[in-house]
């Protein structure tokens, strides 16, 4: 399988590929290739309850980081007609999108959502207190990551843009360019750049910043404190806190997709099956009999 097809052909039309599969920080979401919604994992606000879900193209999944007290969570589909749709905790207003439309990617932060539109504006809803919704004026934007306090946009042009919490220097991005993708954690900010190389910034006490020496990445994941890069051959290189083992993937193989929760690593196989490592607490990293989910760009 060519690796990099899909990641080129992203590049192509200015677009990230769609989530297809999307980790938090006690459960873990899939997209099937018939447009329905799998999850398992912690379900006390109702994060898990995708079932009905149908003619869903891309899936989110708020990732918190491991405080006891910050496990809630919400999820987030993003419907074939640009409309969206959210189950799980809501007590910031974060589910409330059923009024947008003309969406094209969706993503979750700790309580909050945020989609990119069609015309390349960017809208959010849910917990501002250090303005990680500001977002009003952003435009010619062709991705959006969320962390836990910050929001990070991807302009056509390759620049970053970041607001919210910058207490470790994770929305110091401005002097990044040729980005074609961008991930952000609980206080630190990753991204990729078109020759393969990976640039982060923001807290680095688990070495979760130490990217430089890696090359030929295709795509990237960043969880609360550990950080995921998938390589144009199909296998995937993982650094930070590791006290769950979700940075051992050295022996995944055949890998088309990742995503990094809290202390949780998810990769997407080429067959449609999908591998994860880490924290299982809420059996969240049980998927070993998910078949048929999405491959990006399909």
């Amino acid at each position: 399988m060519d690796y990099t097809s899909p990641f080129e052909a992203a590049l192509k039309v200015k677009r990230w590929p769609k989530a297809t599969i999307a980790t938090g920080r006690r459960h873990t979401v899939g997209l099937k290739s018939d447009g329905t919604v799998t999850a398992v994992g912690d379900n006390k606000y109702g994060q898990c309850e995708v079932s009905g879900w149908s003619d869903i193209v891309a899936i989110a999944a708020s990732n918190v980081h491991m405080a006891t007290n910050t496990g809630n969570s919400h999820t987030i589909g993003l419907k074939s007609d640009g409309t969206v749709v959210a189950v799980g905790w809501n007590k910031h207003d974060q589910c409330n999108v059923d009024d947008w439309s003309d969406i094209i990617a969706v993503v979750a932060g700790w309580r909050r959502s945020v989609g990119l539109k069609s015309d390349g504006t960017v809208v959010a809803v849910g917990r501002n207190n250090e303005d990680q919704c500001n977002v009003n004026g952003w435009s010619d934007m062709v991705g959006v990551s969320a962390g836990d306090w910050h929001t990070v946009g991807l302009k056509s042009d390759g620049s970053v843009m970041i607001v919210g919490n910058n207490q470790y220097g994770q929305c110091n991005v401005s002097d990044w360019h040729d980005i074609v993708a961008a991930a952000a954690g609980y206080l630190h900010t990753v991204g990729l750049k078109s020759d393969g190389k990976v640039m982060a910034v923001g807290l680095n006490k688990h070495d979760q910043c130490n990217v430089s020496s890696w090359s030929s990445i295709v795509a990237i994941a960043a969880g609360s404190n550990h950080t995921i890069g998938l390589k144009s051959n199909g296998t995937v290189v993982a650094l930070g806190r590791n006290e769950h083992g979700q940075c051992n993937v050295s022996g995944w193989r055949d890998i088309v997709a990742v995503a990094a929760g809290c202390a949780h690593t998810l990769g997407l196989k080429s067959d449609g099956t999908v591998v994860a490592a880490g924290d299982n607490e809420f059996a969240q990293c049980d998927v070993s009999s998910w078949r048929g989910i999405q491959l990006p760009g399909n």
